[in-house]
């Protein structure tokens, strides 16, 4: 039986904690009296995912069954979240490939000639034909691709098309096709409280239009934290934009939630606390370690980027949006939440060398920060781990690295947006239309691989509210002209860290490490 997460008290005989640096990992002594937030075990997965599938459309949520909306002549159509969740990407089959090849099913059996098969980008990168094909499985892409299963182009100005506004004015745009599809069928995966619902929709299928009335800094001030909607604003946003999409367009939702068996047999040390370690995972992490030490960083990146998660499916669910989605979010829960008593003074982090936008590149500065603050820091409820005014130390090496191909945006916000401010506000009022417009950037988003020229800013405000929450940031083990760039302090050493850190709490902090990942969810009591 899965054990539910764990907080220790470090004593003496506590054992080092894992910290992961980016493509580097290390064992870490940490103060007496700290705490380590583990997250829980994997939960048992469902045994058969395609009988739970079947029974998820064959008997929804507040709608009828699947079958009975599928009719000779209509146009369908199918979308699906493209490659940011889960992290790391699955391991075949993708649960997403196993639900459109049921609904794919259904539809032929219905007669249904008129299918197209969409991957929900938003501002996201295109994907490349092999991470494309992971997700759908090969059946659907050799059947599909490209006429019938492409990726959704949010600059595109023929295929959008404007919805209208909702009651607090903010504009909603949609994909062409499903604005003109007799049915809209949304298959999602949720690994974490953030997506799903009706964000699927109202961000994966839009433009930059819809978009960046809830990506704004003031809208993302106001989240208190975005892994908890009732509590964020970009959740509210997004809800009354999708409820004008739902009047507009008849949706019938799938979500789908998996486990946090993060790791595959070869790194299952990575899933596991210290204290479990076997001789055998003792050995593996030696190994990783040597190798992550003296190994070129492209070779290291390369090797992480490979690695295939064997998440199990543990929920199904089908039907009309809030009923699909309450369901959902439980079952998340269910998997990461943990306990936490209070507040501390400092929270230590570990950054690892994946996030959402930087499948199979390399994590820039930007994305560090996206990752580390925006992401990391926010999954707590209630309030954040770290008190206000605390300290928040991450490690991570923090490298004057872009990939030109993914990010090429990215590069001149760092050398000059980043050069001028840091203060989100002040770069929204200066800097945002100049990229979101760039003609180039605009091209190389909708023609190569490239995210959407504003995608930067949104990576950098994801941060905003951690920024504001703490009294100071500081990144171990990072290259210092970068962090300063960034706006915050470098320590040499996690040791050198807490020193710099009592500058700010005063003697004798209290200290929480969330061992991340595998990902879990602080409820903060």
């Amino acid at each position: 039986m899965a054990r539910p997460g764990a907080v220790i008290e470090v004593d003496r005989n506590t054992p080092p904690v894992l910290f992961h640096f980016g493509e580097g990992i290390r064992l870490e002594k940490l103060p007496l009296g700290a705490r380590i937030v583990y997250p829980p075990d994997p939960l048992d997965p469902i045994a058969h995912p395609e009988r739970a599938i079947k029974r998820a459309l064959a008997k929804p949520m507040e709608d009828d069954p699947l079958k009975s909306l599928l009719r000779r002549g209509m146009k369908l159509t199918i979308a699906f979240d493209d490659l940011s969740l889960p992290l790391p990407p699955m391991a075949a089959p993708d649960v997403r490939q196993l639900v459109m090849e049921e609904v794919i099913d259904m539809a032929a059996e219905a007669g249904i000639e008129d299918l197209h098969i969409i991957a929900a980008l938003g501002l996201h990168r295109r994907m490349t034909e092999d991470e494309l094909r992971h997700i759908v499985g090969e059946r659907i892409f050799s059947t599909f691709h490209p006429d019938r299963l492409y990726q959704h182009d949010g600059e595109d100005p023929e295929n959008n098309v404007y919805i209208g506004k909702t009651a607090e004015g903010e504009d909603v745009t949609l994909s062409r096709r499903a604005a003109e599809s007799d049915l809209v069928v949304y298959v999602n995966l949720t690994l974490v409280p953030m997506d799903g619902g009706h964000k699927s929709m109202s961000t994966g299928l839009a433009s930059f239009r819809s978009i960046r009335a809830h990506h704004n800094a003031k809208t993302l001030l106001a989240s208190r934290s975005y892994m908890n909607p009732p509590d964020s604003a970009l959740h509210h946003s997004c809800i009354r934009q999708g409820q004008l999409i739902e009047d507009t367009v008849r949706v019938f939702h799938i979500e789908t939630t998996v486990n946090n068996h993060a790791f595959p047999a070869i790194a299952s040390f990575m899933q596991k606390r210290e204290t479990d370690w076997t001789a055998q995972d003792q050995a593996m992490f030696l190994a990783t370690k040597q190798m992550t030490d003296i190994a070129p960083v492209a070779f290291k990146r390369n090797v992480f980027h490979a690695m295939r998660a064997p998440y199990g499916l543990t929920s199904v669910q089908a039907g009309q949006v809030d009923a699909v989605h309450d369901q959902t979010l439980d079952a998340v829960r269910k998997q990461l939440t943990v306990r936490v008593e209070g507040q501390t003074d400092i929270v230590t982090l570990g950054v690892p060398y994946l996030g959402p936008y930087n499948v199979n590149s390399a994590m820039n500065p930007i994305l560090v920060v996206c990752m580390g603050l925006g992401y990391l820091f926010n999954f707590y409820r209630n309030k954040p781990v770290l008190r206000k005014g605390g300290v928040l130390i991450l490690t991570h090496p923090c490298r004057y690295e872009f990939d030109a191909v993914q990010h090429p945006s990215y590069i001149d916000y760092y050398d000059e947006v980043l050069a001028d401010t840091t203060d989100p506000i002040e770069i929204e009022k200066k800097y945002e239309m100049r990229f979101a417009e760039d003609p180039w950037f605009r091209q190389l988003y909708r023609k190569s691989h490239a995210y959407h020229g504003i995608h930067p800013h949104y990576a950098w405000i994801w941060a905003a509210h951690a920024m504001e929450h703490a009294g100071d940031v500081i990144f171990v083990g990072a290259d210092r002209d970068v962090v300063h760039r960034l706006g915050f302090k470098c320590a040499t050493t996690l040791e050198d860290a807490f020193e710099m850190a009592e500058q700010t709490v005063g003697r004798y902090p209290s200290v929480t490490h969330l061992r991340m990942p595998p990902i879990m969810l602080a409820d903060v009591e």
